[in-house]
């Protein structure tokens, strides 16, 4: 525990800690309903990709007619892989949630050699998607994923899913079974009621409860077929999934399970134990469990500010090592990992990266109809600097700003929720100490209305379908979150502005009541703060520095 923190001992064999982070990388954290303070059932995920542009997906509801065939595309490449049968009716969908409060999100891990390459048209993208179409409860939604598997083999490599509804939330993992093979090995578990839980690019189920039918489903051949490749030759008792299929490296542990851990650290006792695994330092230490009993309930907010973590106030925090530079930045742009004279160091991979598409909270309601009970809190770009807006299931529509047509990766638009909540956030990159102040500011003024208002949005949508009808109170909250988005994407576009005015050049101008001070017509002469001491001192210290000492006066 003496090593500096972010030194990786060549000693340990490890592999780069960004190889088994790909496009793919995503972190999803778990509360259930009695684990709440409200008693809603919360999952959320940030889909984490160089390449995956932030928009809100939505699939109308629809009656399809005998022998209707569906086209699968691949949710990663967009490539299309073929057709499946399609089902007599299609429930909506927006995003990662359907009009019944079902909701699915994901994170990749790879796994094991021989289970990559498995012939299939399934991928875990479109399982999402299709399972969520077709799919009334979380059970329903595992029997479809599991069930498209078995009949059309599946293409991807290991990935853990959250599966959630209104009245309980499940984790279940996944693998393909290898070149030649089709179809794949998978464990599904109930989370208990007052339980968390997550999972981040590593597989996480241990022993597998066989004999616990109520909370716990697998493939029958799950340890079979692990011992029939070689990965296991114990007793079924004694078998781990995450063993078997993803064994613990440097990369799964310091880079993806160490995002649980931090998770778990914030809301439970007693995690202090697991630091020297998921620091990658001791890997054959006892694993962390799959959920934990948090010491108090979490509310929405502890869930959306939970995704803009970077292990402040940990011994990975990403403000206060040296990569942090004078304005205690916590990203670091990839590779990361990189080599100084035969020596290996990593930068850390935190819950909130730059190079997020989406991020969302799903909040899930039983006390409440389906047309009103299901919210996806859902934002473009990092946790950290984006605004959770509230997205209704039922809504019949996406806004404009999050919509796939209005600009793409290679098309800037100042009217896309992607592209200003980016040119924010890359403005604060530079100057993050002070810029995510005034952020932070916005953030809670602006998601703090929205959380106050939604009793009352609530209760007249439930008045509306009392009087004039559910598809009239569907249309009243599709109205309300398509006003939202597009108005508080419009509102980030001012806060762009603000800060540039502020912060140009490196100097702070001055404000009362507001506004920037002027005198005479002229803006006064700004504040110019520098750097921090901390920052000083590590220059006065460093090398070739003797030509920028001031001479001694005579």
């Amino acid at each position: 525990m003496k090593k500096t923190l972010w030194k990786v001992a060549l000693t340990l064999g490890v592999t780069a800690i960004g190889a088994g982070v790909t496009a793919d990388a995503c972190s999803d954290l778990i509360v259930g309903p009695k684990a709440s303070t409200d008693g809603s059932i919360f999952i959320s995920y940030a889909a984490d990709s160089h390449t995956l542009y932030g928009a809100l997906y939505h699939w109308p509801a629809a009656t399809w007619t005998a022998g209707a065939m569906l086209d699968v595309t691949e949710w990663d490449t967009g490539l299309y892989s073929g057709k499946i049968t399609q089902v007599g009716h299609t429930y909506n969908v927006v995003g990662n949630m359907n009009e019944k409060q079902v909701a699915i999100t994901e994170s990749t891990w790879g796994g094991c050699d021989v289970c990559q390459k498995t012939e299939g048209l399934m991928d875990y993208g479109s399982l999402i998607y299709i399972a969520l179409q077709r799919s009334a409860s979380a059970r329903e939604a595992i029997k479809v994923m599991t069930g498209l598997v078995d009949t059309y083999g599946y293409k991807s490599s290991g990935e853990s899913f959250t599966i959630a509804d209104k009245n309980e939330v499940w984790i279940m993992e996944m693998i393909g079974k290898g070149a030649g093979e089709k179809g794949a090995v998978w464990v599904a578990i109930r989370i208990p009621d007052n339980a968390i839980s997550g999972h981040a690019n590593q597989a996480r189920i241990q022993k597998i409860p066989f004999n616990d039918k109520e909370n716990c489903m697998y493939s029958p051949d799950v340890v079979d077929f692990a011992r029939k490749k070689g990965l296991y030759k114990g007793t079924d008792a004694d078998f781990s999934f995450q063993k078997a299929y993803n064994p613990y490296d440097f990369s799964g542990l310091r880079g993806c399970e160490a995002r649980v851990w931090a998770f778990f650290n914030r809301f439970a006792d007693g995690m202090d134990k697991y630091l020297p695994l998921v620091m990658g330092y001791e890997p054959d230490a006892e694993p962390m469990p799959l959920y934990v009993i948090p010491n108090r309930k979490l509310s929405l907010a502890d869930v959306q500010n939970m995704m803009r973590d970077h292990y402040e106030d940990t011994p990975m925090d990403m403000t206060k090592d040296p990569g942090a530079g004078p304005y205690k930045v916590p990203y670091r742009w990839r590779p990361m990992n990189f080599e100084v004279d035969g020596q290996t160091y990593v930068n850390e991979r935190a819950i909130a990266t730059q190079q997020t598409g989406f991020v969302l909270v799903a909040q899930l309601r039983k006390d409440l109809p389906d047309y009103v009970g299901g919210i996806l809190w859902f934002g473009a770009d990092d946790a950290d600097m984006t605004l959770f807006k509230p997205m209704y299931a039922s809504m019949t529509r996406v806004p404009w700003s999050f919509s796939e047509e209005n600009g793409s990766m290679t098309k800037f638009s100042w009217t896309s929720a992607f592209w200003m909540h980016n040119w924010v956030a890359n403005m604060a990159y530079g100057k993050y100490s002070y810029m995510i102040q005034d952020i932070r500011k916005e953030q809670q003024r602006i998601e703090g209305q929205w959380h106050s208002m939604r009793p009352v949005v609530e209760k007249q949508a439930i008045e509306i379908a009392k009087t004039q009808g559910e598809a009239a109170a569907v249309e009243f909250l599709t109205n309300y979150s398509c006003n939202i988005a597009d108005q508080s994407t419009a509102d980030w576009k001012k806060l762009g502005e603000y800060l540039m005015v502020k912060y140009i050049d490196g100097n702070i101008k001055l404000e009362k009541n507001g506004r920037f001070v002027e005198e005479n017509g002229l803006v006064v002469f700004p504040a110019q703060p520098g750097y921090s001491e901390q920052y000083y001192r590590q220059v006065a210290e460093g090398d070739n520095v003797e030509h920028l000492k001031v001479p001694a006066t005579k």
